[in-house]
Protein backbone atom coordinates (compact mmCIF):
# COMPACT_ATOMS: atom_id res chain seq x y z
CA UNK A 1 0.00 0.00 0.00
CA UNK A 2 1.72 3.50 -0.78
CA UNK A 3 0.95 6.48 1.32
CA UNK A 4 -0.38 9.74 0.80
CA UNK A 5 1.14 12.44 -0.85
CA UNK A 6 0.83 15.80 1.45
CA UNK A 7 0.65 17.78 -1.49
CA UNK A 8 -2.78 16.30 -2.17
CA UNK A 9 -3.83 16.68 1.20
CA UNK A 10 -4.37 20.99 -0.28
CA UNK A 11 -7.00 19.21 -2.79
CA UNK A 12 -8.83 17.93 0.10
CA UNK A 13 -9.41 21.41 1.61
CA UNK A 14 -8.61 24.08 -0.94
CA UNK A 15 -9.87 22.41 -4.46
CA UNK A 16 -8.19 22.49 -7.72
CA UNK A 17 -7.26 26.04 -8.14
CA UNK A 18 -8.42 26.08 -11.24
CA UNK A 19 -11.71 28.36 -10.63
CA UNK A 20 -13.30 31.16 -8.35
CA UNK A 21 -14.40 28.52 -5.90
CA UNK A 22 -10.76 27.51 -5.05
CA UNK A 23 -9.84 27.57 -1.22
CA UNK A 24 -14.44 28.88 -0.64
CA UNK A 25 -16.94 26.38 0.89
CA UNK A 26 -18.48 26.27 -2.39
CA UNK A 27 -15.78 24.32 -4.16
CA UNK A 28 -17.40 21.11 -4.79
CA UNK A 29 -14.28 18.93 -3.22
CA UNK A 30 -16.17 20.12 0.17
CA UNK A 31 -19.46 18.44 -1.13
CA UNK A 32 -18.00 14.93 -1.78
CA UNK A 33 -15.59 15.12 1.25
CA UNK A 34 -16.06 11.75 2.40
CA UNK A 35 -16.48 9.92 -1.26
CA UNK A 36 -13.54 11.32 -2.11
CA UNK A 37 -11.44 10.25 0.69
CA UNK A 38 -12.96 6.75 0.39
CA UNK A 39 -11.92 6.52 -3.23
CA UNK A 40 -8.46 7.90 -2.13
CA UNK A 41 -8.35 5.26 0.12
CA UNK A 42 -8.92 2.03 -2.45
CA UNK A 43 -7.19 3.95 -5.19
CA UNK A 44 -3.55 3.95 -2.65
CA UNK A 45 -4.42 0.43 -1.54
CA UNK A 46 -3.26 -0.70 -5.34
CA UNK A 47 -0.44 0.58 -4.90
CA UNK A 48 -0.30 3.46 -7.45
CA UNK A 49 1.75 6.17 -6.50
CA UNK A 50 -0.40 9.73 -5.70
CA UNK A 51 0.48 13.20 -7.13
CA UNK A 52 -1.05 15.81 -7.55
CA UNK A 53 -1.25 16.94 -11.54
CA UNK A 54 -3.81 19.55 -13.41
CA UNK A 55 -4.35 20.54 -9.47
CA UNK A 56 -5.91 17.41 -8.69
CA UNK A 57 -4.79 13.92 -7.48
CA UNK A 58 -3.00 11.74 -10.08
CA UNK A 59 -2.12 8.15 -9.37
CA UNK A 60 0.82 6.85 -11.29
CA UNK A 61 2.36 3.41 -11.87
CA UNK A 62 6.20 3.72 -13.20
CA UNK A 63 5.24 7.45 -13.74
CA UNK A 64 2.89 6.96 -16.27
CA UNK A 65 -0.62 8.45 -15.37
CA UNK A 66 -3.27 5.91 -14.83
CA UNK A 67 -6.18 7.82 -13.33
CA UNK A 68 -7.44 10.68 -11.67
CA UNK A 69 -9.87 12.04 -9.07
CA UNK A 70 -12.26 14.52 -9.41
CA UNK A 71 -15.00 16.36 -8.30
CA UNK A 72 -18.03 18.51 -9.98
CA UNK A 73 -21.44 20.07 -9.08
CA UNK A 74 -23.39 16.77 -9.64
CA UNK A 75 -20.59 14.05 -8.68
CA UNK A 76 -16.91 12.86 -8.07
CA UNK A 77 -15.39 10.94 -10.53
CA UNK A 78 -12.76 8.52 -11.15
CA UNK A 79 -11.47 9.10 -14.35
CA UNK A 80 -9.18 6.26 -16.55
CA UNK A 81 -6.78 7.80 -19.23
CA UNK A 82 -6.96 4.80 -21.27
CA UNK A 83 -10.04 4.00 -20.11
CA UNK A 84 -11.23 2.71 -23.98
CA UNK A 85 -8.44 -0.04 -23.60
CA UNK A 86 -10.54 -1.67 -20.20
CA UNK A 87 -12.84 -4.48 -21.02
CA UNK A 88 -15.56 -2.54 -18.61
CA UNK A 89 -17.22 -6.22 -17.82
CA UNK A 90 -19.41 -4.95 -15.16
CA UNK A 91 -20.77 -2.05 -17.24
CA UNK A 92 -19.55 1.32 -14.89
CA UNK A 93 -17.55 3.17 -17.15
CA UNK A 94 -18.91 6.39 -19.36
CA UNK A 95 -17.36 8.73 -21.68
CA UNK A 96 -15.88 11.66 -20.27
CA UNK A 97 -17.60 13.74 -22.35
CA UNK A 98 -19.39 13.54 -25.86
CA UNK A 99 -16.60 13.81 -27.72
CA UNK A 100 -14.01 11.83 -25.35
CA UNK A 101 -12.09 8.97 -27.30
CA UNK A 102 -10.01 7.83 -24.68
CA UNK A 103 -11.31 8.29 -21.31
CA UNK A 104 -13.65 6.62 -19.23
CA UNK A 105 -14.88 7.62 -15.83
CA UNK A 106 -17.26 5.95 -13.10
CA UNK A 107 -19.51 8.73 -11.53
CA UNK A 108 -20.09 8.56 -7.49
CA UNK A 109 -23.34 10.27 -5.50
CA UNK A 110 -22.83 8.60 -2.31
CA UNK A 111 -20.56 6.83 0.29
CA UNK A 112 -23.40 3.81 -0.02
CA UNK A 113 -22.50 3.79 -4.14
CA UNK A 114 -18.96 3.86 -3.72
CA UNK A 115 -19.53 0.55 -1.22
CA UNK A 116 -21.58 -1.31 -3.87
CA UNK A 117 -18.65 -1.43 -6.29
CA UNK A 118 -15.56 -1.52 -4.25
CA UNK A 119 -14.45 -4.65 -5.30
CA UNK A 120 -15.49 -4.19 -8.94
CA UNK A 121 -13.50 -0.90 -8.94
CA UNK A 122 -10.36 -2.27 -8.04
CA UNK A 123 -10.61 -4.80 -10.49
CA UNK A 124 -10.91 -1.93 -13.09
CA UNK A 125 -7.95 -0.44 -11.18
CA UNK A 126 -5.62 -3.53 -11.38
CA UNK A 127 -6.40 -4.50 -15.46
CA UNK A 128 -5.70 -0.55 -15.86
CA UNK A 129 -2.27 -1.08 -14.05
CA UNK A 130 -1.64 -3.97 -16.58
CA UNK A 131 -2.63 -1.91 -19.25
CA UNK A 132 0.77 0.22 -18.36
CA UNK A 133 2.54 -2.69 -17.71
CA UNK A 134 2.33 -4.03 -20.70
CA UNK A 135 2.52 -0.78 -22.64
CA UNK A 136 -0.38 -0.67 -24.26
CA UNK A 137 -1.14 2.51 -26.52
CA UNK A 138 -4.21 4.19 -27.74
CA UNK A 139 -3.88 4.32 -31.61
CA UNK A 140 -5.16 7.94 -32.72
CA UNK A 141 -7.68 7.79 -35.50
CA UNK A 142 -7.25 4.01 -35.71
CA UNK A 143 -9.36 2.56 -38.46
CA UNK A 144 -9.61 -1.06 -38.35
CA UNK A 145 -9.95 -2.93 -41.72
CA UNK A 146 -12.88 -5.27 -42.05
CA UNK A 147 -12.60 -8.53 -43.50
CA UNK A 148 -15.11 -8.04 -46.63
CA UNK A 149 -17.91 -11.11 -45.06
CA UNK A 150 -17.91 -8.34 -41.50
CA UNK A 151 -18.77 -6.00 -43.78
CA UNK A 152 -21.51 -8.16 -45.73
CA UNK A 153 -22.89 -9.01 -42.42
CA UNK A 154 -23.47 -5.25 -41.33
CA UNK A 155 -25.17 -4.64 -44.88
CA UNK A 156 -27.15 -7.24 -43.57
CA UNK A 157 -27.99 -6.76 -40.46
CA UNK A 158 -27.70 -3.24 -38.85
CA UNK A 159 -28.28 -4.36 -35.14
CA UNK A 160 -24.73 -6.31 -35.27
CA UNK A 161 -22.78 -3.00 -36.82
CA UNK A 162 -24.36 -0.81 -34.12
CA UNK A 163 -23.57 -3.45 -31.46
CA UNK A 164 -20.21 -3.80 -32.34
CA UNK A 165 -19.63 -0.17 -32.84
CA UNK A 166 -20.62 -0.04 -29.53
CA UNK A 167 -17.82 -2.37 -28.09
CA UNK A 168 -14.29 -1.13 -26.94
CA UNK A 169 -11.77 -0.40 -29.15
CA UNK A 170 -9.93 -3.57 -27.35
CA UNK A 171 -13.15 -5.99 -28.20
CA UNK A 172 -13.21 -5.04 -31.88
CA UNK A 173 -9.49 -5.49 -32.58
CA UNK A 174 -9.93 -9.10 -31.18
CA UNK A 175 -12.87 -9.79 -33.60
CA UNK A 176 -11.16 -8.53 -36.44
CA UNK A 177 -8.10 -10.24 -35.43
CA UNK A 178 -10.18 -13.90 -35.12
CA UNK A 179 -12.57 -12.97 -38.18
CA UNK A 180 -9.44 -12.13 -40.66
CA UNK A 181 -7.28 -15.27 -39.57
CA UNK A 182 -8.55 -18.20 -41.65
CA UNK A 183 -7.46 -18.42 -45.19
CA UNK A 184 -11.08 -19.38 -46.95
CA UNK A 185 -13.73 -17.30 -46.81
CA UNK A 186 -15.94 -19.89 -45.60
CA UNK A 187 -14.26 -19.83 -42.66
CA UNK A 188 -13.96 -16.42 -41.84
CA UNK A 189 -18.22 -16.29 -42.11
CA UNK A 190 -18.19 -19.53 -39.97
CA UNK A 191 -16.53 -17.73 -37.23
CA UNK A 192 -18.50 -14.28 -37.50
CA UNK A 193 -21.49 -16.64 -37.22
CA UNK A 194 -21.03 -18.22 -34.26
CA UNK A 195 -19.47 -14.47 -32.70
CA UNK A 196 -23.01 -12.70 -33.68
CA UNK A 197 -24.60 -13.66 -30.27
CA UNK A 198 -21.81 -12.47 -27.93
CA UNK A 199 -21.58 -9.16 -30.30
CA UNK A 200 -25.10 -8.42 -29.62
CA UNK A 201 -24.43 -8.73 -25.96
CA UNK A 202 -21.75 -6.49 -26.06
CA UNK A 203 -19.43 -9.03 -24.99
CA UNK A 204 -15.65 -9.51 -26.45
CA UNK A 205 -14.39 -12.54 -27.82
CA UNK A 206 -12.56 -13.33 -24.64
CA UNK A 207 -15.45 -12.42 -22.07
Amino acid sequence: MNHKNTTVDVYFTEGCGRCALARTPACTVHTWHAELEILRSIILETGLTEERKWGVPCYTFEGKNVLLLGSFKESCVVSFLKGVLLQDAHHILIKQGENSTEWRVVRFKSVEEIAQVQVILKEYIFEAIEVERAGLKIEKDERLALPEELEKEFTENPALQTAFEALTKGRQRGYVLYFSAPKQSKTRQARIQKCIPLILKGKGIHD
